[in-house]
């Protein structure tokens, strides 16, 4: 039997890969440091937990409207109103299962076969599947430190084609952690608009920057479309769930998409995601959102030491994106040699880059300082053998 051609459009994501390497390794008695899966060592909130327990046990087991729960999709547009100032029409947001549900959703209802789609490179690659799996041809625009990691006016007028339908941004993004300012999205949202295309902006470590306020596309692109997650700032990674703004046009035919594809998002864990909105809930999210920065200074405190941290630092999320062509034009290769030889797990960047991941490495600060620190030295030790040889 063949499979469907567009398959072929699929690349394997390898750092699943590398965390199998890593687990075997840990199964066989070594002490693996796992800085590698976007997935801090945080649990769920003990709210969202109590909350799932008791809609269990009251027996909220059926399905939803396929749009999400009524009382939650108010509650994601009282958080937009609460951190933006953006009175946000509860009906615009479309609760999914996670944020690769909304992303299904808007890539089958904004491109189609022969459209392209601009988006940064790197970026997350289901970004770039996802558009692929909907027959577009995906243009990744190679972005760095002096357009700030992103994609801007300048690389959009220079890379925009009769044919392209889309552009896509993340912020902050997934390797680079780097975001746009209000002004930086409200001017390269006017730019799309001008183009007559669409805009998505992949929103899904809102929340989580570090000597910078969370900015949404929602307060300055109204026509956008934005993608959000449970996952990451909100700590629920298993519970797999997301949502989708959407304009007033959209919300029709997104919700035959949804009834058809879904049915219906994850019933407790739409009940379990009310508790993440309570006071005491955004508190304990609040804290851990300043360890993370706590980590993320101490190991860029640790790769300066190293000549390895980079020129702009991380502004969000929870990734740094380093440069490591001093040491190596295989990413694949040097992570997987750390991993065997000193027992570090991170991210090769030929998982991000069409071009240029294989002189770059992505490191997730999602343990804590006292592993950093212990992940850099034996950083250190390899790369001074690599240097000896």
């Amino acid at each position: 039997m063949s499979w469907s051609d567009r398959l072929a459009a699929v690349a394997p994501f390898r750092v699943m890969r590398l965390l199998e390497a890593a687990q075997a390794r840990e199964a066989a008695g070594h002490d693996v440091i796992h800085l590698e899966i976007g997935e801090p060592d945080f649990p769920s909130p003990a709210a969202v937990v109590a909350a799932g327990q008791q809609a269990l046990a009251a027996g909220h087991t059926r399905y939803t409207p396929a749009c999400g729960l009524p009382a939650l999709r108010e509650a994601i547009a009282a958080h937009y109103q609460r951190c933006h100032g953006v009175a946000l029409d509860p009906r615009r947001v479309i609760v999914t299962p996670g944020a690769s549900g909304a992303l299904l959703l808007a890539s089958q209802l904004l491109v189609q076969r022969g459209d392209r789609v601009l988006m940064a490179d790197p970026t997350y690659p289901c970004n770039r599947h996802f558009m692929a799996l909907a027959e577009a041809a995906v243009d990744c625009v190679p972005v760095g430190p002096e357009s700030g990691w992103q994609l801007d006016t300048a690389l959009l007028a220079e890379h925009w084609q009769p044919s392209t339908r889309l552009a896509m941004l993340a912020t902050p993004s997934n390797p680079t952690g780097h975001m746009l300012s209000a002004s930086q999205l409200s001017v390269v949202a006017q730019a799309v608009a001008a183009r007559d295309g669409a805009l998505l902006v992949d929103e899904i470590y809102q929340g989580l920057c570090y000597g910078v306020d969370p900015v949404s596309a929602v307060s300055v692109a109204p026509e956008a479309f934005v993608v959000n997650s449970f996952s990451k700032f909100f700590g629920m990674t298993g519970w797999r769930l997301g949502w989708l703004v959407a304009p007033e046009a959209a919300l029709e035919p997104l919700s035959r998409l949804a009834q058809n594809v879904f049915l219906a998002p994850p019933t407790l864990s739409q009940h379990a995601a009310l508790a993440a909105f309570s006071p005491a809930c955004l508190d304990q999210l609040e804290a851990r959102r300043a360890e993370l920065q706590v980590r993320r200074d101490a190991l860029l405190a640790g790769l300066a030491r190293l000549g390895l941290a980079p020129a702009q630092p991380p502004q969000g999320a929870f990734y740094v994106w380093l440069d490591v062509s001093a040491h190596t034009d295989d990413s694949e290769a040097f992570c997987r040699a750390l991993l065997d030889e000193e027992n570090v797990a991170i991210t090769p960047g030929t998982d991000f880059a069409v071009r240029g991941g294989a002189h770059h490495v992505r490191i997730a600060f999602t343990t804590g300082v006292a592993r950093l620190e212990e992940a850099v030295a034996r950083l250190e030790r390899f790369l001074t053998r690599r240097g000896r040889g």
